[in-house]
């Protein structure tokens, strides 16, 4: 590209020691002129050598540079990154993926030529340490039934409007027009903020023919972990934001379906009859997780594990929504005194 304009990349990061090096040797791998870069790293306070990493990068490329986010959380790191930048471009990626050599300058044409306010590519799931467990979990990611009809994750045949995209690249102008990423969200930082740009009449394109690989969690305990705390953040979002429109309707059918099993058990207790609607809800999901499974199963994966993995992920994620409204409850009653 010629006479490319200054991009930012911004790159949050709490103890990434196994795939920072990674992330930035790919985005060194860019085709971009390197001179028109600038790579913030926001480190919120990692105690592995995260920062001891990344210093050493900057010793060799100056234009890798360390922030410190005493605060620790996410979107302050974030804010923290955009604020310090100087680019016509930003791009809020992650340490947990590493990018094609393309990835730039095609994200940065399709803004140009679409108009955007936001574009991303498509997310390749993978995993460091391959086997069956890890490899099963991968495929459940990459699933309509595992993730819902989030576009970034299960891919496009087109460039297509979306609600939401994975790593993007922003126009500077567009924080501007609909504001930074609300510092009181934990996780949902990034859909919550395309949301507002969606809602404030922006656009956000997927980019099918640009693609960066995202490193997924291996085991269960860690699935588990990471998508309890997306399901509870989800409705502290909604509550925090005051509003459902921040997020959109795939974010709650975990929680639908927990809601199907809890109440017609509670209910139950007093009108026996009901229960057959939860065990109606509950054999009907394990037939579809059984007959998905067994259309996934390859030489890499088993179907135990992608059962499993489909059970982990859902449950986890609905149960940390169930949760969230208590916390949620919890907040006001407190906000209220």
């Amino acid at each position: 590209m010629n006479d490319s304009p200054l991009i930012s990349i911004i790159i949050p990061t709490l103890n990434e020691e196994k795939y920072i090096a990674q992330c930035l040797d790919s985005i060194l791998d860019t085709t971009y002129d390197k001179e028109k870069i600038e790579i913030f790293v926001v480190d919120g306070m990692s105690e592995d050598e995260t920062s001891k990493i990344v210093q050493e990068y900057h010793r060799k490329y100056s234009f890798i540079k360390l922030l410190k986010n005493v605060e620790i959380f996410t979107p302050i790191g974030m804010n923290l990154g955009i604020n310090a930048s100087l680019g016509e471009y930003i791009f809020i990626l992650s340490a947990h993926a590493k990018y094609e050599h393309d990835y730039f300058i095609k994200l940065i044409e399709n803004i140009e030529t679409l108009n955007a306010d936001c574009v991303g590519g498509v997310l390749i799931t993978a995993v460091k340490n391959i086997n069956k467990k890890s490899s099963s979990i991968k495929e459940v990611l990459m699933h309509k039934f595992g993730v819902g009809n989030a576009s970034f994750r299960t891919g496009s045949d087109e460039v297509k409007l979306v609600d939401t995209v994975a790593f993007g690249g922003y126009r500077r102008d567009t924080f501007d027009k609909y504001g930074l990423f609300d510092e009181k969200l934990i996780r949902n930082q990034d859909i919550e903020l395309n949301k507002r740009i969606i809602n404030g009449g922006g656009k956000i394109y997927l980019i099918p023919e640009v693609k960066c690989t995202y490193f997924a969690r291996e085991n269960f305990s860690a699935l588990a972990k990471n998508n309890y705390s997306n399901g509870r953040w989800n409705i502290l979002t909604a509550y925090y934001t005051k509003t459902l429109s921040s997020l959109s309707l795939r974010h709650f059918i975990p929680l639908l379906f927990v809601l199907s099993l809890c109440i017609p058990l509670v209910v139950s207790l007093i009108a026996p009859s009901i229960l057959w609607l939860a065990l109606f809800s509950l054999v009907s999901y394990l037939s579809l997780v059984i007959i998905i499974s067994f259309r996934l199963k390859n030489s890499s994966n088993s179907i135990g594990y992608l059962i499993i993995s489909f059970l982990t992920l859902h449950f986890s994620y609905g149960l940390g929504s169930f949760v969230g409204i208590f916390s949620a409850i919890n907040k006001y009653i407190k906000g209220a005194k």
